[in-house]
């Protein structure tokens, strides 16, 4: 037993007195059930004296319940109940219960027999009775507390908190980035209080028209470890996961980096979140998951990605929404591809890149030309993510939704002559040798009619913002590592393995 030193605070008075109700409640029941009994079966020494045999049971309570409720009392305090003792806290919480209960009716029976009183003396069935009822109810209020404060509560002071704050803080992981540059400023003009984690390997400077601002919290961190992540999860209501090694030819570089940073590491914040009580995640997919055919796609469409970054991020959906539940509710977006300048501008995107070399270099060249792509400019990619935190959870959770418009899906030769109708001195030139065979069109009607999303960008408006930034000076070399995915990552690759990862792309990729 342990006797540590008892505070008698007001939480210890409670707990003190709802043990002293329960044992109460315990003798009244078991007295109740024995006075039922006689009446209905007798007691073998003849009729029942109903009046006599009632008041008898009163006695019983009024003579024995305080004597039995001090000696439990004291039972308990030495077993630890009020004074928290290591063995109470234990996994074992329930056998010292058991026991207390146990010696505490033991010893009122001793002393019943002791003093051979019989005013203290509780019929023996209803002894037993009352022992009964007691411990299942002692055992089970301790079980329930237990139950209560591990599960119960934080999950109600989650949803509180979701309530309070509107849910209007949220992480965006990988935010520094092509999209993430463009998203950071709308959630904050929206009122938001953003948390950014991100290596920033980029360097701070797609966003440093924010980082002042009083509710940007910026975590320069590897959302790939799992302490940074846990960390970075404190205290928020959403979770953006941008984070991603994007395009196919930057994917084939490191097919273990890519698995590593595209699939594992985004299992492992679903599963920080969903432990965190994050009711919300945004996951950005691609519509490169559905490979190549000729028919027009919706979200309910056969996925076949024919490359590694649509393997891993069909795999990251697969893997998002076998965790859902009524409380984790991810929302996938699978993004066109995208154009358009943001804070980290890519030059190695098709109507990017197309505009960038018509203007300086003279010359569109289009490989193929014939296969089809959807196009959402970034900054219309960044109004979905805020659109879908913004729209009620019973909506979009554990929903896939395609993020653009039904107008702009071209063909890339489509996109070379649009370019060229811009910038008409250059020479346009069409290779009919394409390594890259997706090709899908994909329907927007969901997003549209669900959400009320529509792209505010048109992919010639973009073409001639990419102009425009060139003719001012704000990009000074298009072939810069820094505007491409793949450049970059050729100097600042890095290899870590996962043999689940791998598995569950190679499953995706054989189907």
């Amino acid at each position: 037993m342990n006797s540590s030193k008892l505070r008698f605070t007001l939480g210890t008075l409670v707990r003190m007195g709802a043990d002293t109700v329960m044992l109460q409640v315990s003798v009244a029941a078991a007295l109740a059930l024995r006075f039922v009994a006689l009446v209905a079966f007798g007691d073998g020494r003849g009729p029942v004296d109903f009046k006599v045999d009632f008041w008898r049971m009163v006695g019983y309570f009024s003579h024995s319940v305080w004597p039995l409720v001090g000696v439990c009392l004291v039972v308990f305090y030495l077993s630890g109940f009020y004074t928290y003792g290591r063995a109470y806290q234990s996994r074992y919480k329930a056998l010292i219960i058991t026991q207390a209960v146990t010696q505490g009716f033991l010893i009122f029976g001793f002393l019943s027999y002791f003093f051979n009183n019989e005013g203290l003396n509780l019929p023996r069935g209803a002894l037993i009775g009352a022992y009964v009822i007691s411990l299942g109810l002692l055992v089970g209020s301790r079980v329930w507390t237990t139950i209560w404060f591990q599960f119960v509560h934080p999950e109600r002071e989650a949803a509180v908190k979701v309530q309070n704050s509107g849910g209007r803080r949220v992480l965006v992981i990988g935010g520094g980035g092509y999209i993430g540059s463009a998203l950071l400023p709308k959630l904050l003009e929206k009122g938001y209080n953003v948390r950014l984690l991100d290596l920033l390997i980029f360097g701070d400077e797609p966003i440093q028209k924010i980082l002042d601002h009083p509710r940007l919290e910026v975590r320069r961190g590897d959302f790939r470890h799992v302490e940074q992540v846990a960390d970075a999860l404190q205290g928020v209501d959403s979770v953006v996961h941008l984070g991603a090694i994007v395009g196919d030819p930057a994917c084939n570089l490191d097919e273990e980096l890519t698995i590593e940073v595209n699939l594992t590491a985004t299992r492992m914040i679903a599963e920080l979140a969903k432990a965190s009580g994050v009711q919300r995640l945004v996951f950005a997919s691609t519509c490169s998951v559905y490979g190549a055919t000729e028919e027009m796609l919706d979200e309910r469409s056969i996925v076949k990605p024919i490359s590694l970054y649509g393997h891993t991020k069909l795999a990251s959906e697969r893997v998002l929404l076998a965790m859902a539940n009524d409380r984790f509710k991810p929302t996938i977006l699978r993004f066109s591809t995208i154009y358009g300048l943001s804070g980290r501008t890519r030059f190695d995107l098709v109507v990017n890149l197309l505009t960038a070399k018509a203007k300086l270099e003279g010359k569109i060249t289009v490989f193929g030309g014939d296969q089809w792509r959807p196009f959402v400019h970034v900054d219309d990619a960044a109004l979905a993510v805020a659109t879908v935190l913004e729209a009620p959870q019973e909506i979009v959770g554990s929903q896939i939704f395609n993020v653009g418009c039904n107008d702009q899906n071209y063909t890339i030769q489509q996109i070379g002559e649009m370019v060229h109708e811009c910038v008409f001195s250059a020479e346009l030139l069409v290779n009919s040798n394409d390594a890259d065979k997706r090709n899908y069109r994909v329907n927007f009607n969901k997003i549209r009619n669900q959400l009320g999303f529509t792209p505010q960008w048109t992919v010639r408006q973009g073409i001639q913002q990419v102009l425009d930034a060139i003719a001012n000076g704000d990009v000074s070399d298009y072939a810069d590592s820094r505007y491409s995915n793949v450049k970059f990552l050729s100097e600042k690759k890095s290899v870590v393995r996962d043999n689940w990862a791998h598995e569950l792309v190679r499953v995706i990729a054989e189907q």
